[in-house]
Protein backbone atom coordinates (compact mmCIF):
# COMPACT_ATOMS: atom_id res chain seq x y z
CA UNK A 1 0.00 0.00 0.00
CA UNK A 2 1.41 3.27 -0.92
CA UNK A 3 2.38 5.83 1.62
CA UNK A 4 -0.60 8.09 0.03
CA UNK A 5 -3.45 6.08 0.12
CA UNK A 6 -2.48 4.32 3.75
CA UNK A 7 -2.32 8.15 4.95
CA UNK A 8 -4.70 9.51 3.39
CA UNK A 9 -7.10 12.30 5.02
CA UNK A 10 -10.52 13.42 4.07
CA UNK A 11 -11.48 16.85 4.26
CA UNK A 12 -14.96 18.22 2.97
CA UNK A 13 -14.62 20.90 0.62
CA UNK A 14 -14.29 24.28 2.53
CA UNK A 15 -17.72 25.22 1.34
CA UNK A 16 -19.18 22.08 3.57
CA UNK A 17 -16.15 23.33 6.58
CA UNK A 18 -18.09 24.67 9.45
CA UNK A 19 -16.49 27.86 10.01
CA UNK A 20 -17.15 29.99 13.22
CA UNK A 21 -16.37 33.36 13.89
CA UNK A 22 -16.24 34.57 17.54
CA UNK A 23 -15.49 38.21 18.32
CA UNK A 24 -13.79 37.42 20.94
CA UNK A 25 -12.37 33.95 22.59
CA UNK A 26 -10.10 32.75 25.34
CA UNK A 27 -8.79 30.46 23.25
CA UNK A 28 -9.63 28.71 19.83
CA UNK A 29 -8.07 25.66 20.29
CA UNK A 30 -9.93 25.49 23.76
CA UNK A 31 -13.27 26.50 21.99
CA UNK A 32 -12.70 23.23 19.51
CA UNK A 33 -11.58 20.79 22.20
CA UNK A 34 -15.10 21.70 23.88
CA UNK A 35 -16.92 21.82 20.58
CA UNK A 36 -19.06 18.83 20.00
CA UNK A 37 -18.89 18.25 15.98
CA UNK A 38 -19.44 14.85 15.17
CA UNK A 39 -17.09 13.77 12.09
CA UNK A 40 -17.30 17.54 10.66
CA UNK A 41 -14.34 19.47 9.88
CA UNK A 42 -14.70 22.88 12.10
CA UNK A 43 -12.96 26.34 11.63
CA UNK A 44 -13.42 28.71 14.26
CA UNK A 45 -11.53 32.34 14.06
CA UNK A 46 -11.17 35.22 16.20
CA UNK A 47 -10.29 38.72 16.70
CA UNK A 48 -8.77 38.44 19.58
CA UNK A 49 -7.50 35.90 22.12
CA UNK A 50 -8.04 36.66 25.87
CA UNK A 51 -5.29 33.47 26.77
CA UNK A 52 -3.76 32.79 23.58
CA UNK A 53 -0.71 30.81 23.64
CA UNK A 54 2.05 28.92 21.82
CA UNK A 55 3.93 26.07 22.17
CA UNK A 56 4.42 24.94 26.05
CA UNK A 57 3.44 28.04 27.83
CA UNK A 58 4.47 30.69 25.47
CA UNK A 59 2.29 33.62 25.14
CA UNK A 60 1.17 34.54 21.36
CA UNK A 61 0.69 38.30 20.99
CA UNK A 62 -1.50 39.92 18.92
CA UNK A 63 -3.45 43.46 18.57
CA UNK A 64 -6.75 43.02 18.59
CA UNK A 65 -8.87 42.68 15.08
CA UNK A 66 -4.95 42.86 13.49
CA UNK A 67 -4.46 39.29 13.02
CA UNK A 68 -5.45 35.85 11.83
CA UNK A 69 -6.25 33.46 14.84
CA UNK A 70 -7.88 30.72 14.13
CA UNK A 71 -8.28 27.31 14.75
CA UNK A 72 -9.19 24.00 12.50
CA UNK A 73 -10.78 20.89 14.07
CA UNK A 74 -9.87 17.60 11.42
CA UNK A 75 -10.11 13.69 12.03
CA UNK A 76 -7.14 11.85 10.46
CA UNK A 77 -7.83 8.52 9.07
CA UNK A 78 -5.06 5.88 10.20
CA UNK A 79 -2.18 8.34 11.12
CA UNK A 80 -0.59 6.63 13.93
CA UNK A 81 0.28 8.76 17.01
CA UNK A 82 4.08 7.97 16.23
CA UNK A 83 3.38 9.67 13.05
CA UNK A 84 1.82 12.86 13.84
CA UNK A 85 4.07 15.40 13.66
CA UNK A 86 3.54 14.79 9.48
CA UNK A 87 0.57 16.93 10.25
CA UNK A 88 2.83 19.53 11.54
CA UNK A 89 5.08 19.14 8.46
CA UNK A 90 1.76 19.84 6.02
CA UNK A 91 0.70 22.52 8.33
CA UNK A 92 3.97 24.58 8.35
CA UNK A 93 4.02 24.06 4.34
CA UNK A 94 0.60 25.04 3.82
CA UNK A 95 1.49 28.35 5.38
CA UNK A 96 4.77 29.08 4.02
CA UNK A 97 3.78 28.33 0.65
CA UNK A 98 0.61 30.93 0.69
CA UNK A 99 3.16 33.25 2.34
CA UNK A 100 5.82 33.05 -0.57
CA UNK A 101 3.41 33.68 -2.70
CA UNK A 102 1.61 36.43 -1.56
CA UNK A 103 4.84 38.12 -0.26
CA UNK A 104 7.33 37.11 -2.69
CA UNK A 105 10.09 36.28 -0.21
CA UNK A 106 11.55 33.51 0.92
CA UNK A 107 9.65 32.05 3.88
CA UNK A 108 11.40 29.45 5.95
CA UNK A 109 9.79 27.11 8.83
CA UNK A 110 11.38 27.31 12.33
CA UNK A 111 11.50 23.66 13.95
CA UNK A 112 9.44 22.86 15.31
CA UNK A 113 6.26 25.18 14.70
CA UNK A 114 7.27 28.86 13.48
CA UNK A 115 7.44 30.62 10.29
CA UNK A 116 10.17 33.02 9.49
CA UNK A 117 10.46 35.32 6.96
CA UNK A 118 14.36 36.36 7.01
CA UNK A 119 15.00 36.34 10.75
CA UNK A 120 11.84 37.50 11.76
CA UNK A 121 8.75 35.36 13.25
CA UNK A 122 5.23 35.95 10.55
CA UNK A 123 3.25 32.75 12.59
CA UNK A 124 2.80 30.37 15.04
CA UNK A 125 1.49 26.79 14.70
CA UNK A 126 0.06 24.53 17.97
CA UNK A 127 -1.16 21.16 16.92
CA UNK A 128 -2.98 19.54 19.90
CA UNK A 129 -4.13 15.54 18.92
CA UNK A 130 -6.65 13.40 20.65
CA UNK A 131 -5.67 9.70 20.46
CA UNK A 132 -7.57 6.68 20.34
CA UNK A 133 -5.40 3.94 20.80
CA UNK A 134 -2.30 4.27 18.51
CA UNK A 135 -3.78 6.17 15.78
CA UNK A 136 -4.92 10.03 16.08
CA UNK A 137 -9.07 10.56 16.54
CA UNK A 138 -9.00 14.47 16.91
CA UNK A 139 -6.78 16.71 15.82
CA UNK A 140 -7.25 20.65 16.41
CA UNK A 141 -4.51 22.92 14.43
CA UNK A 142 -4.05 26.12 16.06
CA UNK A 143 -2.61 29.11 13.92
CA UNK A 144 -1.46 32.84 14.50
CA UNK A 145 -0.46 34.92 11.92
CA UNK A 146 0.79 38.45 11.62
CA UNK A 147 -1.30 39.84 9.02
CA UNK A 148 -1.88 44.12 9.32
CA UNK A 149 -0.60 44.50 13.14
CA UNK A 150 2.65 47.56 12.82
CA UNK A 151 3.82 47.38 16.34
CA UNK A 152 4.40 44.87 18.78
CA UNK A 153 5.23 45.66 22.63
CA UNK A 154 6.12 42.29 23.64
CA UNK A 155 9.97 40.85 24.48
CA UNK A 156 9.30 38.27 21.77
CA UNK A 157 12.73 38.19 19.13
CA UNK A 158 11.79 39.77 15.68
CA UNK A 159 7.87 39.49 15.33
CA UNK A 160 6.69 41.04 12.17
CA UNK A 161 3.35 41.04 10.10
CA UNK A 162 2.16 40.49 6.41
CA UNK A 163 2.01 44.56 6.54
CA UNK A 164 5.79 45.33 7.99
CA UNK A 165 6.78 43.28 5.26
CA UNK A 166 4.80 44.59 1.97
CA UNK A 167 2.84 47.66 3.27
CA UNK A 168 -0.16 46.23 2.18
CA UNK A 169 -3.36 45.94 4.35
CA UNK A 170 -5.40 43.01 3.62
CA UNK A 171 -8.74 41.27 4.68
CA UNK A 172 -8.52 38.98 7.36
CA UNK A 173 -11.00 36.79 5.92
CA UNK A 174 -9.86 36.70 2.52
CA UNK A 175 -6.52 35.50 4.07
CA UNK A 176 -8.63 33.01 6.01
CA UNK A 177 -9.85 31.29 2.96
CA UNK A 178 -6.96 31.18 1.01
CA UNK A 179 -5.51 29.08 3.42
CA UNK A 180 -8.56 27.01 3.92
CA UNK A 181 -8.54 26.24 0.20
CA UNK A 182 -4.67 25.43 0.19
CA UNK A 183 -4.91 23.73 2.87
CA UNK A 184 -7.79 21.18 1.18
CA UNK A 185 -5.44 20.58 -1.63
CA UNK A 186 -2.80 19.49 0.75
CA UNK A 187 -5.22 17.19 2.56
CA UNK A 188 -6.64 15.54 -0.39
CA UNK A 189 -2.49 15.02 -1.90
CA UNK A 190 -1.02 14.25 1.68
CA UNK A 191 1.57 12.48 0.18
CA UNK A 192 3.67 11.87 2.76
CA UNK A 193 6.84 11.44 1.30
CA UNK A 194 6.39 14.75 -0.48
CA UNK A 195 5.35 16.75 2.70
CA UNK A 196 8.49 15.14 4.57
CA UNK A 197 11.08 16.39 1.55
CA UNK A 198 9.46 19.61 1.24
CA UNK A 199 9.47 20.49 4.78
CA UNK A 200 12.63 19.85 5.55
CA UNK A 201 14.19 21.94 2.23
CA UNK A 202 12.31 24.64 3.62
CA UNK A 203 13.82 24.85 7.07
CA UNK A 204 15.33 27.79 9.03
CA UNK A 205 19.08 27.90 8.76
CA UNK A 206 19.21 24.50 7.26
CA UNK A 207 22.58 25.41 6.38
CA UNK A 208 25.67 26.07 8.11
CA UNK A 209 26.41 26.49 11.84
CA UNK A 210 24.55 28.66 14.21
CA UNK A 211 24.35 28.94 17.66
CA UNK A 212 21.78 26.74 19.83
CA UNK A 213 20.78 26.61 23.59
CA UNK A 214 19.95 23.68 25.38
CA UNK A 215 20.42 22.35 29.08
CA UNK A 216 24.16 22.60 29.28
CA UNK A 217 24.61 26.51 27.64
CA UNK A 218 25.44 27.23 24.48
CA UNK A 219 27.06 25.83 21.63
CA UNK A 220 27.46 26.00 17.88
CA UNK A 221 25.94 23.66 15.37
CA UNK A 222 24.94 22.63 12.23
CA UNK A 223 21.39 21.00 11.38
CA UNK A 224 21.63 17.34 10.03
CA UNK A 225 17.87 16.58 9.73
CA UNK A 226 13.92 16.84 11.43
CA UNK A 227 12.97 13.56 12.26
CA UNK A 228 9.85 11.83 10.93
CA UNK A 229 8.49 11.74 14.88
CA UNK A 230 9.61 15.51 15.15
CA UNK A 231 13.17 15.23 16.82
CA UNK A 232 15.82 17.66 15.66
CA UNK A 233 19.42 16.23 14.88
CA UNK A 234 22.41 18.55 15.24
CA UNK A 235 25.79 18.23 14.83
CA UNK A 236 28.25 20.27 16.95
CA UNK A 237 31.92 21.71 15.68
CA UNK A 238 33.54 18.64 17.26
CA UNK A 239 31.10 16.15 15.15
CA UNK A 240 29.42 14.67 17.70
CA UNK A 241 25.44 14.37 16.99
CA UNK A 242 22.60 15.79 18.80
CA UNK A 243 19.12 14.82 19.00
CA UNK A 244 16.59 16.76 20.74
CA UNK A 245 12.87 16.82 21.00
CA UNK A 246 10.23 19.71 21.70
CA UNK A 247 11.91 22.67 24.36
CA UNK A 248 14.94 20.49 24.92
CA UNK A 249 16.89 22.91 22.31
CA UNK A 250 16.34 26.35 21.40
CA UNK A 251 17.88 28.77 18.60
CA UNK A 252 19.76 31.77 19.58
CA UNK A 253 18.41 34.89 18.01
CA UNK A 254 19.38 38.55 17.77
CA UNK A 255 16.99 40.54 18.63
CA UNK A 256 15.95 43.74 15.70
CA UNK A 257 17.37 41.98 12.69
CA UNK A 258 16.39 44.46 10.04
CA UNK A 259 13.79 43.64 7.07
CA UNK A 260 15.57 44.16 3.78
Amino acid sequence: MSYCSKYFITLHAIMNCKVIYKEEIDSTNNFLREYENGNDITVVWTDFQTAGRGQGSNHWESERGKNLIFSILIHPKNVNAAEQYIISMMTAITISEYLAKSLHREVRIKWPNDIYVDDMKIAGILIENCLSGCHIKDCIIGIGLNVNQQVFESDAPNPVSMFLIDGKERNREEVLHSLLNLFTEKMEEFDVGEIRTKYRNSLYRRHGFHQYLDANGTFCAEMVTVEDDGHIVLRDTENHERRYAFKEVAFVLEKNEKIE
